[in-house]
C-alpha cells in the first residue's frame, strides 16, 4: 500500500459497524478531551509483547488470550477483575506444563467495551431501536435514551480501563501472581472438581517447585516466580477512541495505539480497503485479525501484506474462528497459503464465536464443541507442518451459567440461573480451567507423539 498513513487516514475509507452519533459536535469535543489524557499503556510494553509473540510464531511460546466478551460499567468491581486475572493465571500454569514452553498472557480486559452486531437495529414489541453495541457506545435497556449513542461513554470507558490496568499491574507485580499461590489454587480445583484426572500434572508441578526451591529458586530470590508479564487487548472497533489514544513514541518516533498492548480486527470489519484495516496498518503495536469460514486464502494474504508488509515476526496474529464442524475444511487452505508465501504470523484458535447457538431465550455455547474446535485446529496444524500458537477464549472468573457442559454439567434448563453476560456467552471459571487441563493433556500427548516420531526416524 503506497498511500501515506496518518492516525486519521482511516476517515477517508469505507467503514463498517460504527454507531451513528446524533451529536457530532459532542463527539468531536470528547475526542479532543481524550487526546489530552495520558496513555493507558506504553510503547515499550507493546514491543515486549511483540517479542513474546515472535517466539509463539516459531513454536517457542504459547499464547493464552482471554477475558470478557464485552466489559460492562455495571460489573466494574475489583473482585471481578481479580477473579478473571486469577483464572487466566491458573490456566497459564496448566498450559505451561502441557506446552512445555512459556505462556504469553493477554487479557480481553481494560478496553473491550464495544461489540460488532449482526443488525444495526433491534425490534421488540413493534418498536425498533438501535442495537446495543457495548457500554462505551450505548446502554442495554430497551429505551430510546439508553440506546442513543453517547460520546461521554468513551470517557467513562477510558477511566474504567485506567483503573483496571492499575489493578492488573498491581496483581501481576505485587505477589498475587506467585507461582506457589497459583499452584495451590489449581490443587483446590483438582480436589473439588476433577478428582484424580488432573492430579498427575499437579504432582509434577509439586516436584518441580520443590526442586527449584532446593536449588535456591524461591519467590524471595527469583522475581520470575513472584511476578508475571500480563498484557491487555481489545477489538479496535470505535476508531475515534483509538485515534485519540494514538501517540508518537518518544524513543522511536513511531505511532502506537496506547489504549492497549494489542488490538485486533473482527471478522466483520476486516475489509482490506476499509477503515479498520487502514487504521491498524500504521500503528506499531502487535495486531490481530479474525479469520472466519468466509475468509479465502487470497483475502488473508492481502490482509497480511497490508498489516505486516515487512513480515515482522510477532507483528500479526491470525485468530481463526471456523466452528467445530468447519475447521478441517476451512483452516488447511489458509495455513497452506501462508506457509507457501513464507509469511510469519501467530495462529490462534478462537473456538467460541462460530459455535454459538440459541437455546430457548438464551444464546449459548457447548463446552464439548469448544474443545473439539481447539483439538481439530491443533490436529490440522500438525498435519500441515505449521505451529498452533495459542488459544483465544471468552471467559470470566465469575460463576456464571452461560455455556452448557463441562464437569458442572450445566444444562439448557440451568442457563437462566446466572446468565449475566451483556453480549455473548462466556465460560465460567471452572469451565475455563477444566478446558485448560484438557488442552494441556492434548499438548502433552502431541509432544509425546512428536518425540516418538523423531526417535523412530
Amino acid at each position: 500500500m503506497t498511500e501515506k498513513w496518518t492516525p486519521e487516514s482511516w476517515r477517508s475509507k469505507p467503514i463498517q459497524q460504527v454507531p451513528d452519533y446524533p451529536d457530532q459536535a459532542k463527539l468531536t469535543a470528547v475526542e479532543a478531551q481524550l487526546r489530552t489524557y495520558p496513555p493507558l499503556v506504553f510503547a515499550g510494553e507493546a514491543r515486549r509483547l511483540k517479542a513474546h509473540l515472535a517466539k509463539a510464531a516459531e513454536g517457542k511460546a504459547f499464547v493464552l488470550q482471554g477475558g470478557d466478551c464485552a466489559e460492562s460499567f455495571a460489573e466494574f468491581h475489583a473482585n471481578n477483575i481479580r477473579d478473571t486475572f486469577r483464572v487466566l493465571l491458573q490456566m497459564a500454569v496448566v498450559l505451561t506444563f502441557g506446552a512445555a514452553c512459556p505462556v504469553v498472557k493477554v487479557g480481553r480486559l481494560a478496553g473491550q467495551f464495544a461489540k460488532p452486531r449482526s443488525a444495526p437495529f433491534e425490534e421488540l414489541g413493534g418498536v425498533s431501536l438501535p442495537s446495543y453495541r457495548g457500554d462505551m457506545i450505548n446502554g442495554m435497556d430497551f429505551t430510546s435514551d439508553a440506546r442513543n449513542p453517547d460520546p461521554e461513554r468513551l470517557v467513562r470507558a477510558y477511566n474504567q480501563s485506567a483503573a483496571t490496568l492499575n489493578l492488573l499491574r498491581a496483581f501481576a507485580q505485587g505477589g498475587y501472581a506467585d507461582l506457589h499461590k497459583v499452584h495451590q489454587w489449581n490443587l483446590g480445583f483438582v480436589a473439588g472438581n476433577s478428582g484424580a484426572r488432573y492430579a498427575d500434572l499437579c504432582a509434577r508441578l509439586d516436584e518441580t517447585l520443590a526442586f527449584m526451591e532446593a536449588c535456591g529458586l524461591t519467590s524471595e530470590t527469583t522475581p520470575q516466580i513472584r511476578e508475571t508479564d500480563f498484557f491487555t487487548s481489545h477489538e479496535s472497533l470505535i476508531l475515534q477512541y483509538e485515534q485519540a489514544l494514538t501517540r508518537v513514541d518518544s524513543t522511536t518516533g513511531d505511532w502506537y495505539d496506547c489504549s492497549a498492548h494489542m488490538l485486533w480486527i473482527g471478522d466483520r470489519t476486516r475489509q482490506a480497503d476499509g477503515a479498520h484495516v487502514e487504521f491498524l496498518r500504521g500503528v506499531g503495536n502487535p495486531v490481530g485479525c479474525k479469520a472466519g469460514p468466509t475468509t479465502s486464502p487470497d483475502d488473508l494474504l492481502r490482509l497480511i501484506d497490508i498489516l505486516n508488509p515487512a513480515n515482522e515476526p510477532g507483528r500479526l496474529t491470525i485468530i481463526t474462528r471456523m466452528g467445530a464442524d468447519q475447521v478441517e475444511v476451512k483452516l488447511p487452505p489458509l495455513l497452506r497459503a501462508v506457509k507457501r508465501e513464507g509469511r510469519s504470523v501467530v495462529w490462534l484458535s478462537d473456538p467460541m464465536h462460530a459455535n454459538t447457538v440459541k437455546m430457548g431465550d438464551y444464546k449459548t455455547r457447548s463446552f464439548d464443541r469448544i474443545l473439539a474446535e481447539v483439538k481439530s485446529s491443533f490436529a490440522v496444524h500438525r498435519a500441515e507442518g505449521t505451529k498452533a500458537g495459542g488459544v483465544h477464549f471468552e471467559m470470566t472468573g465469575q460463576d456464571v451459567t452461560e455455556c452448557i457442559g463441562g464437569t458442572q454439567a450445566i444444562t439448557e434448563a440451568r442457563l437462566g440461573d446466572r446468565y449475566h453476560t451483556h453480549c455473548d456467552p462466556r465460560l465460567n471459571a471452572t469451565q475455563a480451567l477444566e478446558l485448560a487441563f484438557l488442552i494441556a493433556e492434548s499438548l502433552k500427548d502431541e509432544r509425546s507423539q512428536g518425540r516418538t516420531v523423531a526417535q523412530a526416524s
